[in-house]
This record gives structure tokens, C-alpha cells and sequence, in this order.
């Protein structure tokens, strides 16, 4: 379903010059010069020729900031501190502008949109994606979470959304969740992944007690008993024990990939997405910025199998994208010396080597 091109490494010396230029001593931005690097080669895919790309200006256009939401099964057996009516009410509040990712987009520009990927209530704003794949998965340590069909329907919702927002003028897309008992499914995707022993991947979500911890690595534990057969596959891993709003984000990944849109990556959650994804399509990673590194356990191990480095380290544990919300300021400011710092040339300051 996706076609990604790999980044085009043929302005990389132009660009690394036009970095090392600056009047600064090498590598004195440090990561931020990294992200200047990797959001040019992405924001420049279109470009041809070296005089085309002298010209060109990489700028952020219309960052969009999208929440899947999605019920899962597990909850019922009490792997989460909340009951999974909270994901329909934190529904309603982004609906309201009242989450704290509804503060962050508005004081830092992001457009936000709200995706209803399988809910126990639909949403009845008008505001709210509807891209249903049911009312909620099934309990992943009992049956399958979902069909194979529904992750399919799900990639394709996520693609026509992705299409949807690139028409609307958007090149950097980030994707935050809402669903209790996620964080029960993306540690069974990674001890999957990652061969992991499941106590090294279920972490505390929400804030929740030693004795649901022993519960939820208990429950992993059943899941991925139940679905060996299932897990190095990709798509029958999202099927076995993935949620609504996991498959959406690993289809989004892929679909603003395969667009040649700069991804960011959230917390733990999304990051279990980003790995299926580059499970599904390797060169997907090369469009992937992660946020930061949350204060869930199992997320920095993840992002270090990943070879990533996250730009932020706040020890958040909210979900909602509030991480990758956060980032964009980092990410303009990247592009902003990038485009209009001055060289030693320009400013006719002696370099240094």
C-alpha cells in the first residue's frame, strides 16, 4: 500500500556546507544541526537540480497535530487505571479545546484534528474523524484484537487522511493517542518485537499500582503465548494484539512517508507504531524525527534498539502527541538558522576551523 522513496542524498554536501558555514564552530548547534539536515533532505524531495536547490527554502507549512483514539478490550480486565469511558470524555474535551494538547497546538501552532478509529461511544461532533474499525478490540490475551481486514481498512483510512492534509498544504505531520489500555498493547508489540522479556516492556501508563503492573505483565505475557504463531509478521502482530489507534498511526507513518511529509514521533505508544512500520517498510525511518523520550519504562530501551535520539526529556507520561507537540519550536528553530543565520562569508567574520 505505500510506496516510500528514500531520502535523495544528492544535496547532502550543499547542505552540510551551508551548515558548517555558519558563523558558529562546527558542530556548536549540535542535534539541532542533525534535524536541519534530515527535515532539508525530506522538505526538498521534489528539488532536481543543484541551482533549484540553492534557491530553495526549507520552511514548515502547516503542521498538524493528529489524535487517534481507540478502545481496547484488555481494559475490562484492569490493566489501567481508568475505565474505558475515559477515551470517549477525553474525546469530547479535545472536541472542547480543554486537554492539554489542545493548550500546546494553540500556543505553538499546530493545527489539531481528532480521529475516532473505534471508540465504545462515537463521537457526535462534527469535528471528530470518523474512521471506526469497531467499537472496541477484543481482549488481546483471549482472542485476536482485531482482523487482519480491520488493519487493512485501517492503513486506508489513515492514507485518505494523510492525502487529505498534504491537499490542505500540511508537510509535517505528528500524531499523539487517546485509549485506555494502550500501553498494555504496545508493550506486547514490543517485547515482540524486540525479543524482549515482557517485565523489561510493561511500564507504569497513567501512573498505575505494583499490583496492576504484575497484572498487565501478566496479561502480555498470555497475549503473546496466544499469538506466537502471529508475531513476525507485521500486520498479523497489529491484528493479534494491536488497538484501533495504533494501527491508524502505523498507516499514517507510512502514508506521510510515502508523501515525503517529515513525521514526529511521540512517546511510547507512537514509537511502538514507528517500529511495526519500519517492520512493514524500513525507509519509512528516514522520515521519522522522534519528540522526546517519555517516563514510561521500556521507552528509552526502545528508542535505543531504534538508534534514535530523542530531542526532548521531560519525563512525560501523558500521551496525547503533548511530546511531539512540544518539539515544533526545536524543529522551527533547526529550519530558522538553517534559512537565515549568516555565514562567516556574509558576516565577514574570520573562521575558525
Amino acid at each position: 500500500m505505500f510506496k516510500i522513496a528514500p531520502l535523495n542524498n544528492q544535496f547532502d554536501h550543499l547542505i552540510h556546507n551551508k551548515i558548517n558555514n555558519k558563523t558558529k564552530p562546527l558542530g556548536a548547534l549540535g542535534q539541532l544541526e542533525l534535524i536541519a539536515l534530515q527535515l532539508v533532505k525530506i522538505l526538498s524531495q521534489t528539488i532536481k537540480s543543484d541551482v533549484e536547490f540553492t534557491a530553495f527554502k526549507a520552511e514548515i507549512c502547516n503542521p498538524t497535530l493528529v489524535v487517534f483514539a481507540g478502545d481496547h478490550g484488555i481494559a475490562a480486565q484492569g490493566v489501567s487505571i481508568a475505565p474505558s469511558e475515559v477515551t470517549a470524555q477525553m474525546v469530547a474535551n479535545f472536541v472542547a479545546g480543554g486537554a492539554a494538547i489542545n493548550i500546546f497546538c494553540q500556543q505553538l501552532g499546530w493545527q489539531l484534528e481528532v480521529v475516532d478509529c473505534g471508540i465504545l461511544e462515537k463521537s457526535p461532533a462534527s469535528k471528530v474523524h470518523d474512521c471506526r474499525l469497531g467499537n472496541i478490540t477484543a481482549p488481546l490475551n483471549l482472542h485476536m484484537a482485531m482482523s487482519t481486514a480491520q488493519v487493512k481498512q485501517g492503513f486506508s483510512n489513515a492514507k485518505s487522511l494523510v492525502l487529505q492534509l498534504k491537499q490542505q498544504g500540511c508537510n509535517t505531520l505528528a500524531m499523539g493517542e487517546m485509549g485506555i489500555g494502550n500501553t498494555t498493547s504496545a508493550a506486547a508489540i514490543m517485547a515482540a518485537i524486540l525479543n524482549l522479556p515482557v517485565t523489561q516492556c510493561v511500564g507504569r501508563g497513567t501512573g498505575v499500582s505494583d499490583e496492576l503492573i504484575a497484572r498487565k505483565i501478566n496479561v502480555v505475557e498470555q497475549a503473546l503465548q496466544l499469538h506466537k504463531a502471529h508475531l513476525a509478521d507485521p500486520i498479523a502482530l497489529l491484528a493479534a494484539v494491536g488497538g484501533f489507534e495504533i494501527v491508524h498511526i502505523t498507516g499514517a507513518m507510512l502514508a506521510a512517508a510515502e508523501q515525503g511529509m517529515a513525521v514526529i514521533v511521540d512517546g511510547f505508544i507512537c514509537s511502538a507504531a514507528a517500529m511495526v512500520a519500519i517492520k512493514i517498510n524500513p525507509i519509512v525511518k528516514e522520515y521519522l524525527i522522534f519528540a522526546h523520550c517519555s517516563n514510561e519504562q521500556g521507552h528509552q530501551q526502545m528508542l535505543s534498539k531504534l538508534e534514535v535520539k530523542p530531542l526532548l526529556q521531560l519525563d512525560l507520561r501523558l500521551g496525547e502527541g503533548t511530546g511531539a507537540a512540544l518539539s515544533l519550536p526545536l524543529l522551527q528553530a533547526a529550519l530558522g538558522f538553517y534559512n537565515h543565520m549568516a555565514s562567516f562569508a556574509d558576516a565577514g567574520v574570520e573562521q575558525v576551523v
